[in-house]
């Protein structure tokens, strides 16, 4: 198994996901890591962004899950993203960790809430 990865960090969207009305309505950020396995070795050779995975377009499917239709659990979110990920590009696992910066959540202290997946082919 290749252990070469394709990591986008801290990528922001601004989307409408939660339980909460407030959250549907007003929206608010999202934060998403994603990290893809890949076998890198012939991009590595031929430097030919043909031989590997565009993560340009990687950002614009993400983009396009966070920012499309509402859901309300961030699991939902990764797990979509997660899933697109498997269709579309040739990685055997894909690591996805949606955080929720600002969690409505009376008195709550915390820097945000989040999940990680990692779904395989």
């Amino acid at each position: 198994m290749q252990a070469d990865k394709i990591m986008l960090e801290s990528m922001e969207f601004y989307g409408y996901h939660g339980v909460k009305e407030i959250e549907k309505t007003r929206g608010q950020r999202f934060i998403v890591d994603i990290e893809l396995t890949t076998d890198a070795t012939k991009a590595s050779e031929t430097d030919s962004l043909e031989d590997t995975i565009n993560y340009s377009d990687v950002f614009r499917l993400v983009k396009q899950v966070v920012e499309g239709p509402s859901r309300d659990l961030i699991e939902t979110v990764a797990g979509e993203i997660a899933s697109k990920v498997l269709c579309r590009y040739p990685t055997d696992e894909v690591r996805v960790r949606v955080t929720k910066p600002e969690v409505p959540i009376s008195g709550a202290r915390l820097s945000g809430a989040a999940v990680e997946i990692v779904r395989h082919r």
